[in-house]
C-alpha cells in the first residue's frame, strides 16, 4: 500500500499554499549547495587518502642521511 501519484500532488499543493513559491525554492536552492558541498568534501577526503603516507621507517632514513652527513663534515 504506497502512496499513488495523485496523494503526492495533494501534498505538494498543501505545501506550496504553506510555504510559498518561493520560500520552497529558496529551500530547494539551500539544499541543493548542502548537497554539492557534501559531494565535494568526500572527493577532497578521498584525495587526501589516497596521498601516500610518510611511515616512520623513511623518516629513520631521512635521520640516518644526517647524520652521516655531520659525520663527514
Amino acid at each position: 500500500m504506497g502512496i499513488s501519484v495523485w496523494q503526492l500532488l495533494i501534498i505538494l499543493a498543501i505545501v506550496l499554499v504553506l510555504f510559498g513559491a518561493k520560500r520552497l525554492r529558496n529551500v530547494g536552492g539551500d539544499l541543493g549547495a548542502a548537497v554539492r558541498g557534501f559531494k565535494d568534501a568526500v572527493k577532497t577526503d578521498d584525495k587526501q587518502d589516497d596521498a601516500p603516507a610518510i611511515s616512520e621507517d623513511a623518516s629513520d632514513v631521512v635521520d640516518a642521511q644526517k647524520t652521516s652527513e655531520k659525520d663527514n663534515a
